[in-house]
């Protein structure tokens, strides 16, 4: 207990009193503590946070989606919209919800696009395969679903995503060139050969070769000129593959920004990145649209 702080009441037997007193004894807990909880539709650095169902009919399901409404007014035609997509693991939704998301997008200002955060599943690694069509779902439900429920420009939408999001966002704007004004690939989940992918990532050699990002550079850009943005820690497993990729990119003429700084495959590492990404963003819907 923190000094000049009063002791914590003790609980009566009594039973009429006795839910008040742990009431008490909870919030004083948790003051003590430095406990902090946001709520579903919380404020922070002036943002709004919005969690949703999406009503998926290519996947058959209704998956959890949240969305972030930058600070200020709204903007004439709609703000730009990322669509941000999560790495491997469950509730990756909400994975990305940082103070240090927050704080760049307010510093952005009226630049500042709105944010989705789709639900990708676990390990879908967000392309069209047995489990279900999780390309198609991102491009035909969230984007159109976003544009609508956020009131979002149509004309500037980019796309990136964190490790397994990253895979997946580079794959997405390779198969739709011209739909995206932007991609990012952070940390990005690459291999250079099917028999060296984590388990699940795809459904075999076949599925790996449809997806193969680094063979598709090689013969040429996919991309047609979009903005790039590719990075990665020195201690990351993925940097070796993201280096051949943004190298086939330069070699094919591609736009491509690569960037190696210090750290690992982890939070800490996105986190600190993650307002020089927004800034790359930005620009790129500077001149989209």
């Amino acid at each position: 207990m923190p000094a000049g702080r009063p002791p914590l009441p003790a609980a009566r037997p009594a039973r009429s009193g006795r839910l008040p007193v742990l009431v008490a004894v909870l919030v004083l807990l948790g003051a003590a503590l430095g406990w902090q909880a946001r709520s579903s539709a919380g404020d922070l650095h002036g943002a709004r946070v919005l969690h949703f169902g999406l009503a998926s009919r290519l996947l058959h399901r209704t998956l959890p989606a949240t969305a972030v409404i930058p600070p200020g007014p709204a903007v004439p035609g709609g703000r730009p919209l990322l669509v941000f997509l999560h790495g491997k693991g469950p509730d990756g939704q909400d994975s990305n919800l940082t103070d240090e998301l927050f704080a760049g997008l307010a510093r952005l200002g009226a630049r500042a696009p709105v944010v989705v955060f789709p639900n990708g599943g676990e390990d879908s690694y967000w392309h069209d395969r047995g489990s279900g069509a999780w390309g198609a779902y991102v491009v035909r439900e969230v984007i159109p679903d976003a544009i609508r429920r956020l009131g979002a420009d149509p004309r500037r939408v980019a796309i990136g995503g964190i490790s397994m999001g990253g895979f997946g966002a580079l794959d997405l704007a390779r198969l739709h060139p011209g739909r995206f004004c932007a991609v990012g690939g952070h940390s990005a989940a690459l291999w250079t050969r099917a028999a060296d992918t984590a388990p699940g990532a795809f459904d075999g050699p076949g599925d790996f070769a449809r997806h193969d990002l680094i063979a598709a550079a090689r013969r040429g850009d996919p991309y047609r000129g979009v903005p790039v943005w590719l990075d990665a820690g020195t201690q990351d497993p993925f940097r070796a593959a993201d280096t051949q990729l943004a190298g086939a990119l330069r070699r094919r003429g591609a736009a491509v920004s690569f960037h190696v700084w210090p750290g690992g495959h982890e939070g800490s590492y996105w986190r600190r990145h993650v307002g020089s990404y927004l800034d790359f963003y930005a620009r790129a819907f500077d001149r989209c649209g």
